[in-house]
């Protein structure tokens, strides 16, 4: 590797240490866990997945998507459950990785994606307006002013540094800058320190300790099907959003069984479970990162600021990080989104937004299977649309219908209607050359004319069937000559 290319990578990787922190602490909170829970599994799920994962550049940690699911195992059944719960999650993830099910992200309509993006974006914004708050309470006054002044200068820093140099990462610069100027002028504003104190030893081996029987397994199965649904959408999604910005190609495969063994690990060794994280990987892309050891460094830092570096890491203020997750949020938001608005079809259209407001409102999993819901049915209605039929008199009295499109469940009413059998002549010829059976439904409405033609006291004859067509009715028993 180039020295350029390291220094690029160790620098990404240290900015993006930062950016775990406050995320990976706020997001254990949130699933009633100990913060070094986040902060072990960040380390352990972040170095594992940057050395064996199938996208060098992409970074993985303690995800919030992985909290918001666990959080009723946690308050029902403890943290041993959970910890079950990764192990068994883990075990899901390898095993659609090993089979090779990664290309199902294909499935993923371009739509459906940009709302993903979308959503994501303003969920990362959101979730940075918990740290203007005290308790519960929004702050005022001095606090307020301190923290928004300190966050605009963050922002500032990051947006205005690049035109300057690119020698070092701008968010880089600002965490520190902003830090420094802090701790020079003893300004009093919330530091990392008031979010949890990360000071703690090596994660320890130690397998869970719940019996192992299938109650156990009856209580978290549900629970480790969901964390790996989740974690697998969400790294896959963010993989082809990895995939766009380097303009180069990662291996889905790869990439989830990696990532099912840094759970294992992580759920062995006292972590949370984790998954991609989009606004951590913008970070650590926009600052250079491409390489695997961007993500390695990152997740080692995690470590030593947990083993020796606590007291300095704690000082960092929080404005800071706030200032640079909202620019990844603007970075990370689809701006094109909107100005394609007006140009791409209005159920495209709709199908972005509905999946950016389920994906605030709800969750990813649900968004992105509502969106893929509606842009098949769309899909469907659109080719059940396009089914016609060419029809003309043969010189032996005889009647031809030449049809053209799909035939499956959603054109099934459109191709009957095509047809005549009251007023067509004897004799009638069926031309399939340009029409493809696609389901069960198609051979149902293929044997429901016949039946029609043949109450009508007429002949239908079909020809041009594909060997595919021909296979489907045969298996169906319908007889196609």
């Amino acid at each position: 590797m180039k020295p350029q290319r390291l220094r690029a990578d160790v620098l990404a990787g240290l900015t993006t240490s930062f950016a775990l922190l406050p995320e990976c602490i706020a997001f254990a909170l949130v699933a009633h866990l100990n913060p070094l829970m986040g902060l072990y599994g960040a380390f352990i799920i972040c170095t594992l997945t940057a050395l064996f994962g199938g996208r060098p550049g992409m970074v993985s940690g303690a995800a919030g998507s992985m909290a918001v699911v666990i959080v009723a195992l946690v308050v029902q059944h403890g943290v041993q459950y959970l910890l079950a719960t990764v192990l068994l999650g883990g075990l899901i993830m390898m095993a659609f990785g090993l089979l090779r099910l990664g290309k199902l992200v294909r499935m993923v309509p371009h739509p459906v994606m940009l709302g993903f993006v979308n959503g994501l974006a303003i969920i990362i914004a959101l979730a940075q307006l918990e740290h203007f708050k005290s308790g519960e309470h929004w702050l005022s006054g001095t606090p307020l002013y301190l923290m928004t002044g300190l966050v605009l200068l963050t922002m500032v820093i990051v947006y205005i540094l690049p035109r300057l140099t690119r020698a070092v990462p701008p968010a880089l610069v600002a965490i520190l800058g902003v830090g420094l100027l802090v701790y020079l002028f003893g300004l009093p504003t919330r530091t990392l320190g008031d979010m949890a104190h990360i000071a703690g030893g090596l994660p320890s081996f130690a397998l869970p300790d719940i019996p192992w029987n299938l109650e156990t397994l009856r209580i978290i199965a549900p629970y480790a099907i969901l964390m790996a649904l989740v974690g697998l959408l969400e790294t896959l999604l963010t993989l082809n959003l990895t995939d766009e910005i380097t303009e180069t190609r990662g291996y889905p495969d790869r990439e989830c069984v990696a990532l099912g063994a840094a759970n294992m690990v992580s759920g062995a060794f006292g972590g949370m479970g984790g998954c991609a994280m989009i606004g951590q990987t913008v970070i650590n892309l926009s600052s250079g990162g491409r390489g695997r050891w961007s993500g390695v460094v990152a997740g080692v830092l995690i470590l030593l600021f947990i083993l020796f570096l606590s007291p300095l890491i704690e000082r960092i203020p929080l404005a800071a990080l706030v200032g640079v997750m909202f620019v990844v949020s603007q970075q990370t938001f689809a701006w094109a989104s909107l100005r394609v608005l007006n140009k791409v079809p209005l159920n495209d259209v709709l199908v972005i937004i509905a999946v950016t407001t389920i994906t605030v409102f709800t969750d990813l999993a649900t968004a992105v299977l509502c969106g893929i819901i509606i842009a098949a049915l769309n899909f469907a209605w659109q080719q059940a649309r396009e089914l016609y039929a060419d029809e003309h008199l043969e010189a032996d009295g005889s009647k031809l219908y030449r049809l053209h499109g799909t035939l499956f469940f959603a054109s099934t009413t459109p191709f009957l209607n095509q047809f005549d059998p009251a007023n067509d002549p004897a004799k009638v010829t069926l031309d399939c050359r340009h029409l493809s059976f696609v389901d069960y439904s198609a051979i149902a409405a293929l044997k429901t004319l016949r039946e029609r033609y043949e109450k009508a006291g007429k002949e239908l004859q079909v020809f041009h069937l594909s060997e595919r067509c021909k296979k489907l009715l045969k298996r169906a028993g319908v007889e196609h000559h």
